[in-house]
Order: C-alpha cells, then structure tokens, then sequence
C-alpha cells in the first residue's frame, strides 16, 4: 500500500494548480495536464491500463477501501482534508478522488479511419457526448476544428465519461488541415433533400457536424461528398448535434455489419 503525502493549506501550489484545472477550460493547455475528478474517470483510465502521474484523495475517501485502492492505481498520493478537496472540486457531490494525468501528445491524423469532425461544436457537454457516441460506435478518431470546446477541457472530460481514452483526439485544426483525410467527407444540414435513411453511405467515412446554431460552415459543406438530413416528422426544427450525432454514427454502423445468415 502506498503511504499518502498529506497537505495542508488552501495556498500550497498543488491544490492551487488543481483549482485552475478544474475550473478554467483552458488551464490543461497551460500546464500540460489534466485533472480527471470522480471515481468513475479514475477507474475508466485504469481500465485503459494508463497510469496517472498521481493522485489526489480526501480523507473520507482513503478511509473507503474501494476509493483508496484505486487512488494507489497512481505511483504518488496525496492525501487531504475534505474541506480542502471540496475547495477545488468541480462536482456537486464529489466522490473526494481524483487524478492528475499529462495531457497525451497530440497524434497525427489517421487518413483512413472512420472519423468525426466538429466544426465549432461549442458546448462542452454536446461535445462530450459526441465523444462517448464516438466510442460506442466504434469511431475512433475525432477532429475539432478551431472555436469547438477543448477537447480537454474538465467538463468535456466529464461528459464524456472515459471516452477519450479510446480515441485518437486533434484539436485546433483549420479547415484546411482536412486535406489529410483519405476518406470522404459526409455533412449534416436542415437545407438539403437528401435524407441519412436512403443514402448510399461511404465506408468508411468522417461525418462533419457543426456549431449548435450555424451548423456546419458552407466552405466546409462544399467539401463534403454528401449533404445529409435525418428525419423529423414530429415537426422539431432540429435535434441537439449530441442526438444528432448519435443517430449519425449509428447509422454508418448498422450499413457496415455484415449479421449472420438466418
């Protein structure tokens, strides 16, 4: 059993650093890590075999055998008070847990794997969730365009509940970075007649999905192969990018099983 480091003092630099990570969604870029709260996070890494730098646990969460086993997941703990911990948390109801894990190197863009492209995708929760539909259905590689929510960022982490560690994650692309793409841009508009049920789908593809009220950038949709609406007879204007993402890719799934013979 690893022995914890205890801290005291809301000013010492870790919990201070641990503060900006949980609030500011742009604070893992500055550092170089991420700040994975909760036990569900902290046992989706572990899961994934990746080990954090170290870990951060209250003294109510140590006492747990459940929490304090996974906490020694991380080679170093530290360990503090509950009123210190819930001073930096971003939870309502914190599990008193967490990890801190170096941001992953930003890979090169796989050109031939199915993929999805988020052009301005602003809500951290819809992104998350596109993420965690991403994963579901075996996509798994995710590109944002520049103006999306930080793929790294703590409330996209938690909306995406372990997803990111299946995937393969670029952020800040331009529209031109594309171009390395082998396989074939699909869009999704209100404004076309082309319907997602009756469209021929390439496989594989990267679905392009766009800002909550713009959509998907017109440059960006003269580059698709395919412009494609799902839909809607209850009469909605549109569905969440989250729902529509989800409907999205699985579809593409379904038209690239190949089931057993009855």
């Amino acid at each position: 059993m690893i022995e914890p480091v205890t801290l005291s003092g809301r000013d010492n630099p870790l919990l201070v650093r641990l503060r900006k990570l949980a609030r500011d969604p742009g604070a893992y870029r500055k550092f170089g890590l991420l700040w994975l709260e909760g036990e569900h996070l902290c046992s989706a890494l572990r899961a994934r075999g990746l080990q954090p730098v170290q870990a951060v646990v209250a003294d109510s969460a140590w006492a747990s055998p459940g929490l304090r086993a996974l906490s020694c997941w991380a080679p170093r703990v530290v360990r503090v008070s509950d009123a210190l911990f819930d001073g930096f948390s971003a939870l309502e109801s914190p599990a008193r847990l967490g990890f801190l894990l170096t941001l992953p190197a930003a890979p090169m863009i796989d050109p031939e794997v199915a993929t999805v492209v988020l052009d301005r995708v602003q809500d951290a929760g819809n992104v998350g969730s596109i993420l965690r539909s991403a994963a579901a259905f075996g996509v798994r590689q995710v590109l944002a365009l520049q103006g999306t929510a930080g793929l790294w960022s703590p409330k996209v982490l938690r909306a995406g509940m372990g997803a990111h560690f299946g995937l393969r994650l670029v952020e800040g692309l331009v529209p031109d970075d594309l171009v390395a793409l082998r396989v074939p841009l699909v869009g999704t508009s209100l404004v076309t007649d082309q319907m997602l049920h009756s469209a021929r789908l390439p496989q594989p593809c990267a679905w392009v999905l766009g800002h909550e009220g713009q959509g998907v950038a017109p440059e960006l949709l003269a580059r698709c192969v395919q412009v494609l609406r799902i839909p809607q007879p209850g009469g909605e204007e549109s569905l969440n990018v989250a729902a529509a993402a989800a409907v999205c890719l699985y579809e593409s799934l379904r038209r690239g099983l190949v089931l057993p013979a009855a």
